[in-house]
């Protein structure tokens, strides 16, 4: 049975904490942003982004040739608390961050991580994930998008769904069937593409939230090109690259903290009005997210190690324990305290509030729905 390590923060890297915290603070008292929930997925401000980069806090932990600071997985885990607590736009380089960079470092070629690294960390390059399409569900494997073979590269046709600000990224990974369906390995014959999104035969087209804007989008190809230096590490490796993807996004503070300025405001609130049975109800939030926090610093731990194809069953907790806890927040809140629930609201809990509300059925889908979570955890236990 895995056991998840007990971390202790370094003086340093509570020194760092402060660091950020009082950056943050500072662009938040110059008007740089406006804090909201659920800012890692629909925060997008590339001028934000550039801010951080210039700062070296996109790849944090990558090699300093590609211009990372190679730093650890838990400077990277206190980073990425200090954006979310105070709910930061850092949406646009997110994805590139969380997933494309430490891909590209296990499977690209080195032509590929010269040429893309270097602009992540500027905060001047962004990926989206191609993986969900219309008819598939939960079930990827039965992904249809096509790559065929032709002189110099693929020639790609299909569709994905659901796919997270191809809007406004360059650049997507994109999962293909580079060999026929094969029933009894449909695992088989998988492989990962890096798409031009911009390229002749991509069409984006919009997927609205309730809220109005738009993150989410559609993604068709039409014959189009992609050239073989485009393919991520092996052709028909696409399966076992992508899981190893799942266990840096599956397992981040952002799992646990998407609703958290609702939290914090809650709490703000409750102390204004002197409201001691509210806080005493309050605090059993905390201790819920304070657990679940252990649980994902121990998974950022093990990645530290390099222990990632070990960490499957304890990611798959945090995302379906987190995102069920993230989608209780708004419900308690309404039971501990009044409010009136607007996108427009001047006072910050009802808009954190009306954020939430609206964000919250996507929590338990996204990344992995919680009935696929729940059976990589039973398969686990009984492999165990």
């Amino acid at each position: 049975m895995l056991h998840l390590p007990t971390v202790q923060f370094t003086e340093e890297q509570e020194q760092f904490r402060v660091e950020v915290r009082a950056f943050l603070q500072d662009e938040l008292t110059k008007g740089t942003f406006t804090p909201k929930c659920d800012s890692w997925l629909s925060g997008d401000d590339p001028e934000f982004s550039r801010l951080i980069g210039q700062q070296g806090w996109i790849g944090l932990t990558w090699p300093k040739k590609y211009g990372g600071q190679e730093r650890s997985t838990i400077d990277r885990y206190i980073l990425t608390e200090e954006f979310l607590a105070v709910g930061a736009p850092v949406a646009a380089h997110w994805f590139a961050d969380r997933q494309t960079g430490p891909l590209l470092l296990r499977y690209g070629s080195e032509e590929q991580r010269e040429f893309f690294l270097p602009q992540i960390v500027k905060g001047e390059c962004y990926f989206g994930i191609g993986l969900s399409e219309p008819n598939s569900g939960s079930d990827l494997a039965s992904v249809t998008t096509r790559a065929e073979k032709v002189e110099g590269g693929w020639i790609v046709n299909g569709q994905k769904i659901w796919t997270s600000n191809a809007h406004l990224c360059h650049y997507m990974v994109t999962l293909v069937r580079t060999s026929p369906f094969d029933g009894k390995n449909k695992h088989a014959g998988l492989s990962q593409l890096i798409i031009d999104l911009q390229a002749q035969g991509v069409t984006i087209v919009p997927i609205k939230y309730l809220t109005g804007e738009h993150h989410y989008n559609e993604v068709f190809f039409d014959n189009v090109f992609v050239p073989d230096n485009m393919v991520v590490g092996e052709i028909g490796n696409g399966w076992a690259q992508g899981l190893a993807e799942l266990a840096f996004e599956r397992s981040g503070p952002e799992r646990i903290l998407s609703t958290f300025p609702l939290i914090d405001e809650l709490i703000q609130e409750l102390k204004r009005q002197n409201n001691s049975q509210g806080l005493t109800q309050a605090s059993k939030i905390v201790a819920r997210l304070w657990s679940l926090r252990n649980l994902s610093i121990g998974v950022a731990q093990l990645l530290e190690s390099g222990n990632s194809e070990d960490v499957s069953i304890p990611a798959a907790l945090v995302k379906a324990l987190g995102t069920k806890f993230e989608q209780s927040i708004p419900e308690i809140t309404r039971l501990i305290i009044q409010t009136y629930p607007s996108l427009d609201a001047d006072r910050k809990i009802d808009c954190f509030m009306a954020q939430s509300i609206l964000h919250a059925p996507g929590f338990t889908i996204r990344g992995g729905t919680s009935e696929v979570l729940y059976g990589v955890v039973a398969k686990g236990v009984v492999a165990q």
